[in-house]
């Protein structure tokens, strides 16, 4: 019997099946792509089902952390717990983080996320074709979820927010909205330099989409502007600005989760990682 988390349900069968899935060579990150895939009960074939029998999918950056995540644990007591509706999840091993994780679109001033535009290259040409071809996930951009964390939650908010013809949710823990065309310093001082604000407000509303945000109060303690608030949680207030100002209704197309005490680690996003699975797949 698998041992519950705290505050999780004690369970007796696991509802959900890990395989690891090494068949996938990407020609523009020049390297094998390690993904694992979580079938949820009577899913665990690899067999194309027809379009009625696929299930949502949640496409997961950094997906190495599952352990630390425990997020088998957390998928076996929500699915107990009737909490959510099957799913997949792929969850995608990082690679070069620093360079394939940023804005397709630019680089950091430090010329970091350079790879960018090839890892969103891989993403729509590579994966999700190989995804749907051995996998039974559902072709529909409104059952398809991307999500990461910190400079990874940068990375799936830049895809899903640029492509809402594959995507139509997106989920950030703790993202890097602080990404800079040029260096912050005590002489510079412009926050009109963060990439993925520019972004958004150069981009158009896409009325498909929704937004799931969480920073913690212990994420980091920078807080250049001395306004008492930590940058991490400014910055990620400030994307729901520019997201609202772009059309987007606070209360029904954004959930902002802030998590007191919560640290820009493993542990705290596996905290509140059931809220926002309930969020995304629940009933």
């Amino acid at each position: 019997m698998n041992d519950p988390l705290p505050g999780h349900d004690v369970f007796l069968l696991p509802a959900v099946t890990t395989r690891h899935d090494d068949s996938l060579v990407s020609v523009p990150l020049k390297r094998t792509v390690h993904l694992d895939i979580i079938l949820p009960t009577g899913y665990q074939s690899l067999d194309s089902k027809p379009a009625q029998q696929r299930l949502p999918v949640l496409y997961l950056n950094d997906g190495q952390d599952l352990p630390r995540l425990h997020m088998t644990r957390l998928l076996d007591s929500l699915y107990q717990q009737q909490a959510i509706q099957p799913f997949v999840l792929i969850a995608i091993h990082a690679g070069d983080r620093i360079q394939e994780y940023g804005t397709a679109a630019q680089a950091d001033y430090m010329k970091r996320g350079s790879k960018a535009n090839l890892y969103a290259d891989f993403v729509l040409t590579e994966l999700l074709p190989y995804v749907k071809k051995h996998y039974p996930v559902s072709q529909k951009p409104d059952d398809s979820v991307f999500a990461g964390f910190s400079l990874g939650g940068l990375s799936a908010f830049d895809l899903v927010f640029h492509h809402p013809d594959r995507f139509s949710k997106v989920g950030v823990f703790s993202g890097s909205f602080w990404w800079r065309s040029k260096k912050f310093d005590s002489a510079y001082q412009e926050d009109r330099d963060r990439i993925m604000h520019n972004l958004i407000r150069q981009g158009t509303y896409k009325p498909n989409l929704t937004f799931w945000l969480q920073t913690g109060t212990d994420d980091e303690t920078s807080d250049r502007n001395n306004n008492g608030v930590i940058d991490s949680i400014d910055d990620t207030l400030d994307i729901i600005n520019e997201l609202e100002a772009k059309g987007y209704d606070r209360n029904t197309d954004i959930r902002y989760v802030e998590v007191e005490g919560g640290q820009h680690n493993q542990e705290t996003w596996s905290q509140i990682m059931p809220d926002f699975l309930r969020w995304a797949f629940g009933y």
